[in-house]
């Protein structure tokens, strides 16, 4: 289940890696294994199977630490979160169960369209959302109970086939709520870190975990988790939300296509 791989002179560069992960997970509402996955896989060549559990633990600190910032700083939606968390808890499940089932090349090759769709979703929200006026955005309850249950369902199904955080869908559940960006971000990493914990916990009885890898990524990762935070308490991104969410879009589309290329 655990080992420890041999150190090579790349495994260096991880620490600053991790620090990069760790400051904008925590202020665009990510755990970070969106990026460790690649990371892993595309730089280091660890095989997607591993490469799935190792980046499952390695985004918990992240999640642990930015949590903890964001409930400081008041930006979490705490009713919402559990309309998100039903079902994503069950996909982790489902996902992990999935995810032996899948060779190491299509994992990496499904794990690139699901980024691409993902931020076409974003992208379309963010369109369609400069053309509502304040009456038309308000939102039923209901509204929100089944977009939260499908995005959690997806958030859930994503972290346990993908070792990804499952923020993309997360995210994009929100953005569809027009909740502000700085409560999106804060409740996106306590959703996130539930879901981890249960897929870490699904996976540890099948998976192999490079606890090599884990500690030269969260050596980092755990300070760019602490001010994450403490910065986007002191950011004033109001009118950037927009351009925000484009160029998350953006970084997901890239990435994508990578993965399934390489």
């Amino acid at each position: 289940m655990f080992f420890h791989s041999d150190i090579t002179p790349i495994y260096y560069i991880l620490p600053a890696i991790g620090f990069i992960v760790g400051l904008f997970g925590t202020m665009l509402g990510g755990g970070g294994g969106f990026i460790f996955l690649p990371v892993l896989t595309l730089l280091l060549h660890v095989p997607a199977s591993i490469a799935v559990t190792t980046s499952l633990v390695a985004t918990l600190p992240i999640c642990i630490v930015g949590v903890l910032g964001h409930v400081k700083g008041r930006n979490i939606a705490f009713n919402i979160v559990p309309v998100f968390l039903l079902m994503g808890i069950a996909g982790t499940f489902a996902g992990a169960a999935i995810a032996g089932w899948i060779s190491n090349e299509r994992l990496k090759a499904a794990f690139g369209i699901y980024a691409v769709l993902i931020a076409g979703n974003i992208l379309h929200d963010t369109w369609k959302r400069k053309e509502k006026d304040q009456t038309a955005r308000k939102q039923r309850g209901w509204t929100k109970t089944i977009k939260g249950s499908f995005f959690g369902l997806m958030a859930g199904l994503i972290t346990g086939v993908f070792g990804a955080s499952g923020t993309a869908p997360v995210l994009a559940g929100l953005f569809s709520m027009d909740i502000p960006l700085k409560r999106v971000i804060g409740t996106s990493l306590l959703v996130v870190l539930v879901n981890t914990v249960f897929a870490v916990g699904a996976h540890a009885l099948v998976g192999q975990i490079d606890l090599t890898l884990v500690y030269f990524l969260t050596a980092g990762s755990a300070l760019g988790a602490i001010l994450g935070p403490m910065l986007l308490s002191k950011a004033n991104v109001g009118g950037s939300e927009n351009k925000i969410r484009y160029g998350y879009a953006a970084v997901m589309v890239a990435i994508g296509v990578l993965m399934i290329i390489k």
